[in-house]
């Protein structure tokens, strides 16, 4: 088993904290390691052959020094010249087991979601390897607890409760009416990006439907120790100047016949937006989640979070609020306009505002 990291997101709904070359992977968000190493660690117990970390070159050199203290499995960080969405990331990395593995099993994480119950999150990718085996598109389909609208779906053809079941569409993210039908139905699951399956047939099904994509990666040449990874920093440039982004999900996973579902439960959240933490981080009396403070003081208010920045917090009168204190920035939003801060990095750059970014 192969483990494929996707860490290049910029993490825009986590400014100001979040910046382009200290993404929210890259941050502390629940005190102690980073969100990449928390990823990292909870799958050495899986024993992999090797962790592969695709990263934009802006982080490289953060990821690289994060990922260090990693004993035991070897640890490659790619680097793309510029972001493609995570289709060419994907097939970037099967091109590079496949190439050393031909029969190797990979699988594809975000290097940003939070996990509750690692053991059991380790035993569904223990299931979704063996049924990836066959041939088949694995995906992790998270059992869902509230008709979410942030999320987009996963229908499966059938109940898949008592394991994987053959995937029948992909869903966007529904308004809250539509939400409520799938919750009801039994058969619709979150869609965590999180995926299983052989390095070849994943590089099979973008040959399918991607084809610009597979010619531009089948120019890969390796040399003959292929896990000298620098030797295609010139390659990897080369190819990215000339392809489109793309998704996994539109570019392949829509289009693909043999795609199944495992539905999972161990306490996941894909950590979106400042107003996800309250899900996975324990609240105080008031119902406020504090980050990063030396103290909080709360009088006539309930149910805020704040990053204090190492100062005390005080919340008087106020509900519902995200306050984020950072040495140049402040945010202060509530908490339903959560997902519109990356409408605040958009304006900023309009403004020329980089050094905010």
């Amino acid at each position: 088993m192969y483990i494929v990291i996707l860490a290049g997101g910029s993490g825009t709904r986590f400014w100001p904290l979040s910046r382009k070359s200290t993404p929210k992977q890259l941050m502390s968000v629940f005190g102690g390691k980073s969100m990449l190493q928390r990823t990292v660690e909870r799958v050495l117990p899986l024993d992999p052959k090797r962790v592969l970390v695709i990263t934009n070159a802006l982080q490289a050199a953060e990821t690289r020094a994060q990922l260090s203290c990693i004993e035991g499995v070897p640890v490659d960080v790619i680097e793309e010249p510029v972001g493609r969405n995570t289709a060419p990331a994907i097939g970037l990395a099967a091109s590079i087991i496949a190439r050393f593995d031909p029969d190797g099993i990979m699988v594809v994480l975000p290097a940003d979601h939070y996990i509750v119950d690692e053991e059991t999150f380790r035993a569904t990718l223990a299931a979704a390897r063996s049924v990836a085996v066959s041939g088949a598109l694995v995906t992790l389909g998270i059992t869902p607890t509230r008709p979410e609208t942030g999320y987009g779906y996963i229908e499966a053809a059938e109940p898949a409760d008592s394991g994987a079941a053959p995937v029948k569409r992909f869903v966007e993210k529904p308004n809250l009416e539509r939400a409520v039908e799938f919750l009801a139905s039994g058969r619709f699951y979150w869609n965590s990006g999180m995926f299983v399956w052989g390095a070849c047939a994943i590089l099979d099904q973008i040959g399918q439907h991607m084809p610009e994509l597979s010619r531009a990666l089948a120019k890969l040449c390796f040399e003959s120790d292929v896990w000298e990874l620098s030797d295609l920093k010139p390659q990897i440039a080369d190819i990215y100047g000339g392809i489109k982004g793309e998704s996994i999900d539109f570019g392949v996973m829509e289009k693909a016949k043999d795609v199944q579902v495992i539905p999972a439960s161990f306490g996941w959240s894909d950590v979106g937006s400042w107003s996800a933490l309250p899900e996975v981080m324990e609240a105080d009396a008031a119902g406020h989640v504090v980050i990063n403070s030396s103290g909080a003081v709360s009088v006539g208010a309930k149910e805020c979070l704040a990053y204090g920045n190492g100062k005390v917090v005080a919340f008087v009168g106020v509900s519902d609020l995200i306050v984020v204190d950072t040495p140049d920035a402040l945010l202060v939003c509530s908490k339903g306009a959560a997902q519109d801060v990356k409408k605040v990095v958009e304006e900023l750059e309009r403004q020329g505002k980089l050094e905010l970014l």
